[in-house]
């Protein structure tokens, strides 16, 4: 992989929740021409999964390249019959760590691609921490989740395509071919002066970007001057990002912190919960979003730097997932989210106080103490465990690879291999 840099001159637009990110891929995929690339952790058999099938099968009829790659565990309950005619179409099915069970469990539960990433004929690109699936709309109920995500055009969507194909084992072809491909490599302040935003993609991974992601989280404390706004799903940071946040607080830098506080999960709101006591003896601000769970993945510092992206502040995300964020330095963007953040802030969280973790019993900082290291230490204890390789197969090579006696590539619920 390459190593990441700075793109300047790409514009940059917010989006939340499924209401704004749904239809805006739809329709970038119905307007291509050329390829379609879709990482994703999740993909449901739903109406949002159904939707996402068809503009793909239409893509893929008109000649264009569609490649979709999906986690073996999170979209594992995907079935043949819903798989078959988007291959039929001519499109691509990768599946990610494509393993049997092994005594009822993915043996690669914890090593997951967590990316949700697209990219359309290497002009537009969307990220952030949306699934396909009706859990990130309205209509699915109290259990509907907050996220976000952001739309790009620029320089930076190249980075992503590369590093998409590179993710499947493919080179990526020069998109600069026709007069139209050519056009698009133009400065785009020439062909449009509002398109100013720097943009840094960044990802992690087992091997050689174990840190970048929280290294540019840690850079953005470090360097905060006068506010900084986190919200984020699943929240279990290390030492040095909680020593960040120390300092940071120390400098006069206002913090807050907005956690869940109605959680899809909630052993999520346990371990947050053991941190409150310290958070808010050092100054931070914690909050929990209670109007329903939040799945988001974001931050603003100042008025220039914001992040959006899939990954956590906790050691499954940090350390363990495949991850994948967009990290910006532009006024527009960082106005846009600080806004919805405020917002967020203004009319569905409530303050934690003091006095909700002041008389907390000596038992609890001790197991607090032994969970935080615990913790901590997971992911090192997790990579002693040996486990098969894990890559990337098309639909049809994971089939070949499980035998015909094992159709699986997710984990118990036995659905996703009704393999084509």
């Amino acid at each position: 992989m390459t190593e990441p840099s700075w793109r300047e001159d790409n514009a940059i637009d917010l989006l939340e929740n499924g209401e704004e990110f749904f239809p805006a891929v739809f329709d970038d995929i119905r307007a291509a021409r050329h390829e379609v690339i879709i990482e994703t952790f999740i993909w449901y058999e739903d109406a949002i999964g159904r939707g996402l099938r068809e503009v793909l099968i239409g893509a893929a009829a008109r000649g264009v390249k569609v490649d979709i790659t999906v986690d073996g565990h999170g979209s594992a309950l995907l079935g043949k019959d819903f798989i078959q005619p988007l291959t039929d179409a001519g499109g691509r099915v990768h599946v990610f760590g494509p393993m049997a069970p092994k005594l009822g469990k993915h043996p690669n539960l914890l090593h997951r691609l967590h990316r949700k990433i697209v990219v359309i004929d290497g002009r537009i690109a969307h990220i952030g921490g949306i699934n396909f699936s009706d859990a990130h709309m309205r209509y699915y109920g109290p259990e509907s989740k907050q996220d976000y995500a952001v739309r790009m055009q620029g320089p930076v969507v190249e980075d992503i395509r590369h590093f998409c194909y590179q993710a499947i084992g493919e080179s990526a072809e020069p998109r600069w071919r026709r007069l139209g491909d050519v056009l698009r490599r133009v400065p785009s302040e020439w062909l449009n002066p509002r398109a100013s935003a720097q943009a840094l993609f960044i990802t992690r991974d087992n091997t050689r970007h174990r840190h970048d992601i929280e290294a540019m989280y840690l850079k953005a404390l470090r360097g905060a001057q006068r506010d900084v706004v986190i919200m984020n799903s699943y929240f279990y940071p290390s030492y040095r990002f909680l020593r960040a946040m120390r300092q940071a607080v120390q400098r006069g830098v206002r913090l807050r912190l907005i956690l869940q506080g109605n959680p899809d999960k909630q052993y999520v709101k346990f371990a947050s919960r053991t941190l409150y006591d310290y958070l808010i003896g050092i100054g931070v601000e914690v909050w929990e979003y209670v109007e329903r769970p939040s799945h988001a993945k974001v931050a603003v510092v100042d008025d220039h730097w914001a992040t959006v992206g899939s990954s956590n502040l906790d050691p499954f995300s940090l350390a363990l997932n495949l991850e994948a964020n967009l990290v910006v330095r532009d006024r527009a963007l960082n106005r846009a989210l600080r806004a919805s953040l405020e917002r967020v802030l203004a009319q569905h969280s409530r303050p934690v106080t003091r006095a909700e973790v002041a008389h907390r019993h000596r038992l609890w900082h001790l197991w607090r103490t032994m969970s935080f290291h615990l913790l901590r230490y997971l992911p090192k204890l997790v990579r002693l465990i040996p486990v098969k390789s894990i890559r990337v197969a098309t639909i049809e090579r994971a089939q070949e690879d499980l035998g015909p006696g094992d159709r699986k590539i997710g984990h118990a619920e036995r659905q996703l291999n009704r393999l084509p």
